[in-house]
């Protein structure tokens, strides 16, 4: 076997490992569904959906705000959701006159209220600048989530809620969240418009 061939292998495996276990977890499909409940409270009371992560889990955090904004499942009323990760100009000025730690905090200071969700993604659990997002919103009495792997870091303590993969590899934490936060993001659709969700 080459050795590409056996890195395919080794990956898919992982893959595979990790998702039965995350399967079988009943504490993360609890999690996952106390977190479509807090949101689908949070925007029947007015309120709005804040995500944040770096690299790779910013890609995430945009990817969810996204889908809420526009559509997952079925056409709807777009979900108020906002990506702290896209505003390069408060991102750049905060970092500069304040330092990188502070971009999503000072953002989530800025335009988050109580009763608004915090999504803090983070694959180490460790993030500076996520665990600082994660205290603000504590802070103004924000329902706190959290995605990561692992041990679960810093955010395993702090959040109100928290989705820990099952696998300290990067990689395959991030294909855990996103799988999740399709789950959730479909259940709040079908929460928010039940007349118009399709048949399962």
């Amino acid at each position: 076997m080459s050795d590409a061939a056996r890195y395919t292998e080794t990956y898919l495996q992982a893959s595979r490992v990790a998702l039965d276990a995350f399967i079988a977890d009943e504490v993360a499909r609890a999690a996952m569904l106390g977190m479509a409940e807090d949101i689908t409270a949070s925007m029947r009371a007015g309120g709005k959906y804040l995500t944040c992560g770096n690299g790779g889990s910013a890609a995430d955090a945009q990817h969810i705000a996204g889908e809420f904004i526009s559509r997952l499942m079925f056409d709807h009323a777009p979900l108020p959701s906002v990506a702290l990760t896209t505003d390069t100009s408060a991102m750049t000025a905060t970092g500069n006159d304040y330092g990188y730690e502070h971009v999503f905090s000072r953002q989530v200071l800025g335009i988050g209220r109580k009763g608004d969700v915090l999504l803090a993604i983070s694959t180490s659990g460790n993030s500076p600048n996520v665990v600082r997002a994660i205290e603000a919103a504590r802070g103004l009495g924000m329902v706190v989530h959290g995605f990561t792997g692992g041990s679960g870091g810093k955010m395993a303590g702090l959040c109100d809620r928290v989705l820990i993969a099952p696998t300290p590899w990067t990689p395959v934490i991030q294909q855990i969240h996103i799988t999740v936060a399709h789950i959730v993001c479909a259940l709040v659709e079908r929460a928010m418009f039940p007349e118009q969700a399709p048949a399962i």
